[in-house]
């Protein structure tokens, strides 16, 4: 609801309809028109604005006759004299105003100076713009003139939203912490929309910064002097004569608030959403902004501007900002937040209002927990996974150890080489960290990713390939977006497990279904380039992976099979420090060719055939473990695997 208007004004301005209505109530035949005329006169000078009837005058460009009109319905509604008076006046025929007093337009065209029949024609202002409405039951001019009850309280004083728009329309609060490059642009938008001569283009917002996106809008509002109020596009009516009543109400709307109105359509909106949406904005005047992921084709002039997320820089800026004077005691973790997430202001601004500002290190990981809270879209297709291995429990050569390392490297100090030492400027390409972990099944693969999110403080998926992959066409790209999107805003690890499913070789194209599976390879190439986060594929079978992939991929670490000794270090680091065990040979163990996901297997079926038989974990417990681990891959451990272990 907008602020009420000044008290002096709507005292000024209930006294002028007072002696509007007492000049109607001479027209009819009761008083002295000249002395009502001049104490309208009177009252008039002393407005300190417009009086709304006038206002209202204005806005719809009314003649005088369509003035009086206005008042003289009013008047039936608020003044109980000009009520009575249109009663003694209608025609015996007119019918029904015994019971409740009524003008019609035979009356005004009797009564009213300038009259003019062409007044209550549809497409003139009272009319086509719900000013008035008849009831044509008993003919045009016989027919009860109804004000419209928004236009009733605005004549008297009072100014707010349309209740039947209430349902639709939400008032757009005012932007606060914005980036820079948003701010300008809607100062451009303002400029460019000042100096336009006619009907305004519509502005056309597109890209992945939703709330960005709103912001803009309200702020290029504020600059030109409008409130604005969102619309869904999926709550548009789609039959002709809804929608038409709807841009009729907001248009009034427009006029009677000073308003503009910010439309939201997304990628979900069905087809004849976005057919409503078309047919709907060329009968909107006024500020029109149309916002959404990608802009949508419609047939009006427009203005059309991309606002994304900002970059790593630009949320290096906006957490600064909005940390204020706890920006300085946070240091470079600032930076690894800009360059691990990608949020948009209003999200760090949120997430920078919940900070208690007591421990560096505890606000450092409450920013991290809240920036990485947000898992709409890839929680659907992905499971996380609880990440809390660390580097002792992962056991491997010194060179596989160096290489995560260096992946590790890699992801924390993103915005310095890429960002402030310019790397970035030479290409969006290639700026990801797309690896490769290869090996046999339990030799670490999955594991390394936990250690690598659990340092990084990052969250960690694993991509259900069931749920990924469609049969439909089209589906298989649709989902890998709601992917990629959402792991690049909350900064998380993807893990495709057993990637040569998903990224296999493109085939020779014998028919359609060849065709549309190398657009999804192909498409898959295109956004592992350009994702900015970490994502890691794990294989047993390297060689089939296509190939396109070997330049795409900045590292690929091999996971060998544990010789002895990396075995005998899983086997001593395996059992939790609460599981009691016996003097076990770890020697002995070790000589069990298995990895190091077989042997966890095998350690926790030991624990509970201790745990059934009351016992510590003992080696005959991890003898018949073994025995059943081999069986799932229909072999049995060797007796020189197995010797001297009971």
């Amino acid at each position: 609801m907008n602020a009420p208007l000044e008290l002096d004004w709507t005292t000024s301005n209930q006294h002028l309809l007072v002696a509007e209505f007492a000049r109607l109530r001479a027209l009819l035949g009761d008083g002295e028109l000249a002395a009502a005329e001049r104490q309208i006169d009177a009252m008039t000078r002393q407005m300190p604005a417009p009086a709304a009837i006038d206002t209202l005058v204005a806005l719809f460009q009314l003649s005088d006759f369509e003035r009086d009109i206005l008042l003289l319905v009013a008047g039936v509604e608020m003044d109980a004299r000009l009520a009575s008076l249109c009663v003694a006046n209608l025609s015996p025929g007119a019918g029904g105003h015994a019971h409740a007093p009524w003008a019609n337009f035979g009356l005004a065209l009797g009564v009213l100076p300038e009259a003019h029949w062409s007044a209550l024609t549809p497409v003139a202002a009272l009319r086509r713009w719900r000013l008035i409405e008849v009831d044509e039951t008993a003919g045009l001019s016989a027919g009860r003139l109804r004000l419209d009850e928004r236009v009733l309280h605005f004549i008297a004083g009072l100014n707010y939203l349309d209740h039947r728009l209430r349902p639709l329309l939400d008032p757009v609060p005012p932007a606060g912490l914005m980036a820079e490059p948003h701010r300008a642009l809607a100062a451009r938008i303002g400029t460019e929309l000042r100096t336009h001569g006619g009907r305004l283009p519509v502005v056309m917002l597109s890209g992945d910064d939703r709330e960005g996106q709103r912001d803009v809008a309200a702020t290029l509002a504020d600059a030109l002097g409008v409130t604005l109020f969102q619309l869904r596009a999926a709550d548009i009516p789609t039959a002709p004569h809804e929608q038409a009543a709807l841009a009729s109400l907001w248009q009034r709307e427009a006029a009677l608030l000073g308003s503009g109105l910010l439309i939201i359509h997304g990628e979900d909106d069905s087809a004849s959403h976005a057919a409503a949406l078309a047919r709907f904005v060329p009968r909107i005047d006024g500020l029109l902004v149309l916002a959404g992921p990608t802009a949508p084709r419609i047939d009006t002039d427009s203005l059309h501007h991309p606002v994304d997320k900002p970059d790593a820089p630009g949320q290096r800026r906006l957490w600064h900002t909005a940390m204020g004077d706890r920006a300085g005691a946070l240091g470079t973790a600032l930076d690894g937040l800009a360059s691990q997430y990608r949020l948009g202001a209003r999200q760090i601004a949120r997430c920078a209002a919940q900070i208690g500002g007591a421990d560096a290190a505890q606000d450092i990981a409450t920013l991290h927990r809240l920036s990485r809270s947000d898992a709409r879209g890839i929680g659907e297709l992905a499971q996380a996974i609880d990440a809390r291995a660390g580097w002792d429990d992962l056991i491997l050569p010194d060179a596989q150890r160096r290489a995560l390392q260096q992946i590790a490297v890699h992801a924390r100090h993103r915005i310095t080489v890429h960002h402030d030492w310019g790397f970035a400027d030479k290409g969006s390409r290639g700026l990801g960290i797309a690896t490769l972990f290869s090996g046999e099944s339990g030799t670490g693969k999955t594991l390394a990713a936990e250690v690598l999110a659990n340092t990084l403080g990052l969250a960690l998926y694993r991509i259900d390939l069931s749920a990924v992959i469609s049969k439909y066409i089209g589906e298989t790209e649709k989902n890998l977006r709601k992917v990629f999107d959402g792991a690049e805003d909350i900064g998380a690890i993807l893990l495709f497990d057993e990637a040569d499913a998903l990224f296999g070789k493109r085939s020779e194209v014998k028919d359609s279904h060849d065709r549309y599976a190398n657009i999804e390879v192909s498409y898959l190439l295109q956004r592992m380039e350009a994702y900015r986060g970490l994502a890691i594929l794990t294989t047993n079978h390297k060689a089939a992976l296509d190939t396109a992939f070997s330049r795409r991929l900045r590292f690929v670490v091999h996971f060998p099979f544990p010789d002895a000794g990396q075995r005998e270090a899983i086997w001593r680091s395996v059992f939790p420090p609460g599981t009691p065990v016996d003097d076990l040979d770890y020697a002995k163990l070790a000589r069990l060719n298995a990895t190091g996901g077989n042997i966890r297997n095998i350690a926790l079926a030991a624990a509970f055939l201790a745990a059934e038989a009351g016992t510590r974990v003992g080696m005959a417990h991890l003898l018949r473990a073994a025995h059943v681990e081999a069986a799932k891959r229909e072999k049995s451990p060797s007796d020189a695997e197995t010797r001297g272990w009971v």
